[in-house]
């Protein structure tokens, strides 16, 4: 997982960017009036945004930080893609765009729960 270490700036900068899209998207859901796909997308970035700031900051501590952080990242990416193209364009990003946005999601929060049972890292 070492391997991936290049990728941990860009989850830090996937976290506030969608720590900030989930509290527009909230705002434009109270004025917009559609809680529905928006504020479901909201919800979506403002649940996992700082789980996205936690694993970048555990990553010394557990293996799977990183990727669990790119998994849940693209997938929640994806997953409020589609409710955004519903809501302003009429219609889905891509087929099965959501679905695949949540499995991926779900595969994330598998991989934060796989770190409790790999080995620490060394120095840990």
């Amino acid at each position: 997982m070492e391997r991936l270490s290049f990728l941990r700036p860009l989850i830090l900068l996937v976290s506030g960017l969608m720590g900030a899209s989930g509290v527009a998207l909230a705002a434009a859901a109270s004025h917009d009036g559609d809680t529905h796909l928006l504020g479901a997308a909201s919800t979506m970035c403002l649940a996992h945004a700082p789980v996205l700031l936690g694993l970048y900051l555990a990553d010394r501590h557990f293996r799977t930080a990183t990727p669990a952080a790119l998994v849940l990242g693209v997938g929640t990416i994806l997953f409020a893609a589609d409710l955004l193209s519903r809501h302003y364009l009429g219609d889905r990003a891509f087929p099965f765009a959501a679905p695949a946005g949540g499995m991926l999601m779900i595969l994330g929060w598998v991989l934060v729960a796989a770190g409790a049972i790999l080995p620490q890292r060394l120095g840990g």
